[in-house]
């Protein structure tokens, strides 16, 4: 499956009546993100599912791949693109064999070690962070842009960056060999998440051009 990380959005739902949740990411999939994440950290399975559905009619009407954070099973159940997993969540030959080839699979990586694992394991894609203080309730450790750099440089797949990135401090990462960057507070708290998608989106495009 093809896909395009240069602007990822993982969603946040904290504090969101469910309308508003799907208003905001509708909004900054009209501003061009360009691959969704549903992360529900504290939603149970049934819950979990019925809010996946609710999304990738969003993410459907705009062609944009939707990705199901730690839950193969609920990625399965919506035909989802894909899914995203962390260190302690289901092993990624394991997930790879439950979803088949044909979809993707992304893996949290912090060390060049986890990164040379995952890709072997058959990972797709990977996210790298947190590259500063994220105001979510996962729990982060922070990643030297050097880091991510030696990742970059080590393994052979798509990488974006994630952790507390926005329009503003997202410059420092430039000149890494990254294939994007994955943000939720700069789409999710923005008051105008279509705008903000734009803005950020044309950044990012700027400098791969230029890498």
């Amino acid at each position: 499956m093809s896909f395009d990380l240069t602007l990822y959005l993982v969603t946040d739902s904290t504090g969101l009546e469910e309308a508003c949740f799907l208003q905001k990411v509708e909004s900054a999939c009209k501003g061009g993100v360009t691959l969704v994440q549903l992360r529900e950290k504290e939603r149970p399975g049934r819950e979990y599912l019925e809010m996946a559905h609710k999304v990738k009619k969003i993410t459907d009407a705009y062609t944009i791949p939707l990705i199901i954070d730690d839950r193969v099973d609920v990625a399965l159940a919506v035909d989802a693109a894909g899914v995203h997993l962390g260190q302690s969540d289901l092993p990624i030959d394991v997930a790879r064999r439950l979803m088949g080839p044909d979809k993707l699979i992304g893996a949290t990586a912090k060390t060049v070690e986890q990164a040379l694992k995952a890709v072997k394991e058959g990972a797709d894609y990977l996210g790298v962070g947190a590259i500063y203080p994220t105001t979510t309730k996962v729990k982060t450790v922070l990643t030297k842009v050097s880091t991510l750099n030696e990742i970059g440089e080590a393994v052979g797949c798509p990488i974006v960056a994630i952790g507390g990135l926005n329009g503003e401090n997202c410059e420092i990462l430039k000149d890494s060999p990254i294939a994007g960057i994955a943000v939720v507070s700069a789409l999710m708290k923005a008051e105008n998440p279509e705008e903000a998608a734009k803005q950020l989106k044309e950044k990012i495009q700027a400098w791969k051009n230029n890498l």
